[in-house]
């Protein structure tokens, strides 16, 4: 198995280049949401609507689960961990931007905002899966494509 620390860097690179996962619960189909990070951490969060049923599953600590795929299809992610509501003003601060503030009228103060905080656990991830490179090897008889991709996957440790 390749590097499993190269994996995670390459993960949170392009993560935090693209920002956008599928995030959801037991109780709750994934749904597209917007990453911001604070500094070095590796907590996740997620401004959303206190009545949306995301929020409203994160009331207390749940498990979770963070889906992720990069705008150019070289790293794809399922990430387990735990997603909570965290209010902590000081990180709302410090995460508002333009692009949120357009969901808010009543900005920073608005009554329905919530920052969700997801705490990622154990990871999959799969780098470089291009299913044309394995067809072209395959129809010219070079090689598996399966040995080929063997090391292209790690399970890794993200928190």
């Amino acid at each position: 198995m390749a590097n499993e620390q190269e994996f995670a860097e390459k993960f949170w690179k392009s993560f935090q280049s693209d920002m956008t996962a599928m995030v959801g619960t037991r109780a709750v189909h994934p749904k597209p949401m917007t990453a911001q990070f604070d500094d070095d951490s590796r907590t996740v969060y997620f401004f959303t609507a206190k009545d949306t049923d995301l929020a409203e599953n994160a009331s207390t600590p749940t498990p979770a689960t963070l889906i992720y795929a990069a705008k150019g299809h070289d790293i794809f992610a399922t990430v387990e961990g735990t997603l909570k509501t965290d209010n902590d003003r000081s990180r709302i601060d410090r995460l508002w931007n333009r692009y949120v503030a357009a969901w808010f009228e009543g900005g920073k103060d608005d009554p329905r905002l919530c920052l969700l905080a997801f705490e990622p656990g154990q990871a999959e991830i799969w780098k470089d899966a291009s299913s044309v490179v394995a067809g072209v090897k395959l129809f010219l008889g070079m090689g598996d494509p399966k040995e080929d991709y063997r090391d292209k996957v790690a399970t890794v440790r993200l928190d």
